[in-house]
This record gives C-alpha cells, sequence and structure tokens, in this order.
C-alpha cells in the first residue's frame, strides 16, 4: 500500500533483513537432510555463499580455499591483485594507514595501472591449484578487457556496479557496454548486478545474465546510500527480484538464480534472505574476518578508491577464525558470525525445509523487535546478539 509523504508524492513501504524473522513450518526436520546445494550457470557449489570480489576478502589464495570448502570467492579484476605484480606490500600499507590519510592513500594506490598480463596470470593461478576461477569487473572494465578474460578461461564473470541496467545512457563519445551481446559473446557464464527492482531483474535475465545480484549500498564498507542517497531495504529488494525470477521462469523455462548482496553478517541474516526468495548470498566482512583473508583484518568496498567520488570506507572488523570456521564451523564465537553453513541447515531443519526451493516458500512476518526481544543482558553485558 502507497504511502502520501506529501502532494504529489507516495512512496512504498520497504522492509529491511533486520526488520523480518522466519516463521516455524507445520514440520521439522535433521539438519543433515537440508540440501543446501545451488548451481550458478552450470557450476555447483555445496554452500550457496559467495565472497564479494573485494580486495580485503577475495586473493588467489582465497579463491582457490573457498572452491576447496564448497563455496565460491570472485576475484576483483580492477583491484590491486591485477594492478600490482606483488600486492602483499600494497595491502600491508591499505591495513597500517590511519583512517584520516586513508582515502587519499587508495585514491593514490588504485591509480596504477591494470596490467591485462596479470589479470590472465592471476585467473590461470587459481586454475592451477584446482579453484574456480570466478572474476568480476564493471561495465566499463568489461568492454576493455572482455576478451582478455575470454581468452584466459574464467569459469564465470560477474560484471558489477552500483546499479547495472540494460537501458544506461552514455555520452556520444562513448558506447554502452551491450549486456545481451556481451552474455551471448562470452563462453562463460555471466552473472549482472547490482539490481534491487522487479523490472531491472527481468530485464537483466532476458539480456542473458545466469544469475542477478541484488543489493545497492547495504553492505558494511559501502556509503553508497549515504552519499547518492539511492537503495531499497533488503527484504524487499530480494522479495522483488526474485517474482521476476519466478515470472521469468514460468515464461521460458530458464531459471535465473537471485544472489542477496550486501548487508549480511551472521546466519540468520543468510537464512532471511533464502526465506525471501534469494538462492545464494554474497558477503564480504564475514569472510574478511579470516585469518587467510588478504585484509589483514580490514574491509573496504569496490568504489572507495574512486578518484571523483568515494562510495566505500574502510572498516576494521578483526580476525577471528580461520575460512573454515566461519563457513562450517566448528564455531569459536556464539554471536552468529561463525558455522554459517551450520547455521543455514539448522534453519531449514527448525522450519522444515528440505532444500532451498523449499526455503524460499516459508512463511515470514515482520518483526522489528526480534533481535532486541529479551535481549536486554546480552546487550548490557555486550555478550552474544549484544555485541
Amino acid at each position: 500500500m502507497d504511502i502520501v509523504i506529501g502532494r504529489g508524492k507516495k512512496a512504498r513501504r520497504a522492509y529491511g533483513i533486520d526488520e523480518i524473522a522466519i516463521v516455524p513450518g507445520t514440520r521439522t526436520l535433521d539438519p543433515s537432510l537440508a540440501d543446501t546445494r545451488v548451481n550458478i550457470g552450470g557450476i555447483e557449489r555445496e554452500i550457496p555463499i559467495i565472497a564479494s570480489a573485494m580486495d580485503g576478502v577475495v586473493d588467489v589464495r582465497m579463491a582457490v580455499l573457498l572452491s576447496q570448502l564448497g563455496a565460491l570467492g570472485v576475484l576483483n579484476l580492477e583491484g590491486i591483485q591485477t594492478r600490482y605484480e606483488d600486492p602483499n606490500p600494497i595491502l600491508e600499507q591499505i591495513a597500517s594507514v590511519g583512517k584520516d590519510e586513508f582515502v587519499t592513500l587508495m585514491q593514490k594506490l588504485y591509480s596504477e595501472p591494470i596490467k591485462p598480463e596479470l589479470i590472465k596470470q592471476r585467473i590461470q593461478e587459481i586454475k592451477q591449484q584446482g579453484g574456480i576461477a570466478a572474476v568480476s569487473f564493471t561495465p566499463a572494465g568489461a568492454s576493455k578487457y572482455g576478451q582478455v578474460v575470454a581468452e584466459s578461461g574464467a569459469d564465470l564473470v560477474f560484471i558489477q556496479a552500483t546499479v547495472v541496467s540494460t537501458a544506461h545512457l552514455s555520452p556520444e563519445s562513448s558506447a554502452p557496454l551491450d549486456l545481451s551481446r556481451f552474455c551471448a559473446e562470452m563462453p562463460m557464464p555471466v552473472v549482472l548486478g547490482n539490481c534491487v527492482t522487479y523490472e531491472v531483474a527481468l530485464n537483466l535475465m532476458k539480456a542473458g545474465a545466469a544469475a542477478i545480484l541484488v543489493g545497492i549500498g547495504p553492505g558494511a564498507a559501502c556509503t553508497s546510500r549515504g552519499v547518492l542517497g539511492v537503495g531499497v531495504p533488503q527484504a524487499t529488494a530480494i522479495a522483488d527480484c526474485a517474482a521476476a525470477r519466478d515470472d521469468f521462469y514460468r515464461e521460458t523455462g530458464k531459471y535465473v538464480n537471485v544472489i542477496a548482496d550486501g548487508g549480511i553478517i551472521t546466519g540468520g541474516d543468510i537464512c532471511k534472505c533464502i526465506a525471501c526468495g534469494a538462492d545464494a548470498v554474497m558477503i564480504g566482512s564475514p569472510i574478511a574476518r579470516a585469518v587467510e583473508a588478504p585484509g589483514r583484518g580490514y574491509h573496504w568496498g569496490m568504489a572507495t578508491p574512486s578518484p571523483v567520488l568515494p562510495r566505500g570506507t574502510r572498516i576494521k572488523v578483526g580476525t577471528t577464525g580461520t575460512l573454515k570456521e566461519i563457513l562450517i564451523g566448528p564455531a569459536r564465537l556464539d554471536d552468529g558470525t561463525h558455522n554459517l553453513l551450520g547455521a543455514l541447515k539448522t534453519s531449514m531443519g527448525t522450519v522444515g525445509a528440505k532444500n532451498i526451493k523449499e526455503m524460499q516458500e516459508v512463511e515470514v512476518v515482520i518483526a522489528p523487535s526480534l533481535l532486541t526481544e529479551g535481549k536486554v543482558y546480552q546487550k548490557a553485558q555486550q555478550l552474544g546478539m549484544g555485541k
């Protein structure tokens, strides 16, 4: 139902992940029977978790480890890994600089040109170690380096920007990337994003996307919502884009995965994203806390080093455990940030969902007090959910 903001302006109420709760059903299920598999562009993963294409989250080593554990990591092809032969000294600088000098340093470091030979090298390094080579670039990067990626044998390509649409207007001096043509010509599946509306999601699916990314601005290190004032809370955005997926499937017989991207910290967040209709999630800060993460306990967004309008910041996330402990346990922490797969399987068991599709169909309620009800002591003592 529309809400009248003022004369001539109406708005629809939208909901974030923190405002909803999953309702138990009429049956329960042993968590060991919960099937969490997802298939993206022919690539099947047991863990429906994708590590974000951010320089503090995924490097070659992390991409390989994530593949081995049953998840997926995406390498940023416009980041540190493809600008510097040895990224380690650069990552040390980013981790050690003070917050007042951070943006200036980032703009300087990311002004180093991207080297096509390093794009090829990083992809080959992942594949040679048995990892899945999933890589990401912006539409502008796709226009410039798409052929290099195609020739390098990447397994999965992500085209990501704050907002990606099939109806992009460009100055006469530059031609916009033709997403339909790009998806058709690339020899591997292409994931497109980000979007938050039914209409854009449907158009990206029609363009040939193997999956779409849903989320504008909810990421822990992202400041787009403050800088641009643009975004739709994740619960509503996921549900709207999932509706587009279901309609597209009914019309064409082609199933396009919806990947919730951003604002996801705990296992409960993952469960609620899937309950809203997501097939998988993309997360950054939870993975950045792994011992093996390249960020040295820090996390920053892809648009942080923008030379003209930074839309991200560097946050300290700390180091809380190994990647294995974060993904599949055993958990060291009691706040839902470890053993994310175990949390999903247990939640699915609690609501009786045998697979991801059944989890998407569970009942949800509006529950703004879900995370605070009865948690006075946890909050006062900064324990568990009160941290």
